[in-house]
């Protein structure tokens, strides 16, 4: 199905009687939404040098596409900025690759929401929070443009909680899932530069998280003792598969571990050797697939997966790590994926700007 025209509906003049219109209209997330009058629509699609029609994602479950009007539509509803579009178009370009499995994330009984980790200048330019209350409320850019995400999965993909949204129990994630990467006193190369892209250009990674689980250190002072109850998180029986990992670790562990030397990769190895569960153990619990053991002892195994234990991913590239948060206190997070047997893996995307 193409991206349907864009429509002028006729709402009421007064503004408060507009807001609960939108609700009549079923374009909410629960909470009120900013009417998305023309001029907001307009200056919001100025953004983007593009046809307002052109599609930046697609959903092959149901053929409905995304385009540049309808994004900038619901963005105008979440309360962005123009400034804050580019991030969610790059966002969604990002979802839209097959290996995201973009209906399957947001249809699945797990209940992820799309996170979005935003790398680079373009976080800074725009206000985004990287610092004190990472995932929490108060900075318009991250509430908003991860808002605009929901709020186009729901009004444009018909992702509605109960009918197509399946979550067993939801996850807060779903109201908005944007940070900023903290580069502040960070030791290791920005993602958008370990992605691959050149120096000056920023990106977005988009990632199908499950719910969010602090992890708590504040007597650890080793590399080893910080990324040791990371890695115990990642392994508790209520969460280990074989999916994806993002771990954000808090300025006060970060300096423990780059302050050793430790590399983004040396973290990972550590990460993934140590985040197991024994085979004995997994069936203990009924939650052993034999298909799994395959995958991660089989034919072109890592070195570092340990016989007789199921490792949470497959390598340790399987496991996203930088720095967020504030300077104080002993927590950092660890984020688990919707899937891995069904398939979701990571993605990410420049931010362009017109």
């Amino acid at each position: 199905m193409a991206a349907v025209a864009p429509r002028i509906h006729e709402a009421p003049d007064d503004l408060l009687a507009a807001i609960d219109w939108c609700y009549e209209q079923g374009w909410t997330d629960g909470l009120p939404v900013v009417p998305p009058e023309v001029s907001r629509v307009k200056a919001m699609l100025a953004a983007d040098s593009r046809p307002a029609e052109t599609v930046i994602a697609h959903q092959p479950a149901t053929g409905l596409d995304l385009s540049l009007h309808a994004a900038a539509v619901n963005a105008v509803m979440a309360g962005c900025l123009p400034e804050h579009f580019p991030v969610l178009v790059a966002a969604f370009e990002a979802m839209d690759r097959p290996e995201f499995n973009f209906h399957g994330s947001t249809a699945s009984t797990g209940g992820s929401a799309p996170l979005l980790v935003v790398s680079g200048p373009y976080a800074d330019e725009i206000g985004m929070n990287s610092d004190v209350n990472l995932f929490g409320p108060g900075n318009r850019a991250n509430s908003t443009i991860g808002r605009a995400v929901r709020l186009c999965l729901r009004n444009v993909f018909q992702m509605i909680p109960g009918i197509s949204d399946k979550s067993t129990q939801g996850n807060p994630g779903k109201y908005s899932f944007c940070i900023a990467e903290r580069t502040r006193g960070n030791p290791w190369p920005p993602l958008c530069e370990a992605e691959g892209y050149p120096k000056g250009t920023s990106s977005v990674t988009v990632f199908a998280g499950g719910g969010f689980c602090n992890v708590e250190n504040h007597g650890g002072n080793t590399p080893e003792q910080i990324l040791g109850s990371v890695a115990d998180a990642m392994a508790n029986y209520g969460c280990i598969t074989l999916g994806q990992s993002v771990v954000i670790l808090a300025p006060e562990h970060m300096a423990i571990v780059g302050g050793a030397g430790w590399t983004r990769e040396q973290a990972q190895d550590f990460l993934f050797s140590h985040a197991k569960r024994s085979v004995e153990g997994m069936k203990g619990v009924g939650k052993f697939r034999d298909r799994e053991y395959d995958t991660q002892h089989g034919d072109g195994a890592h070195a570092l997966a340990a016989a007789g234990f199921v490792h949470r991913g497959l390598n340790p590239q399987d496991i996203l790590i930088t720095m967020g948060g504030g300077d104080a206190g002993g927590h950092s997070c660890f984020i688990p994926s919707w899937s891995r047997g069904r398939g979701s893996i990571l993605q990410h995307a420049p931010i362009k700007r017109s």
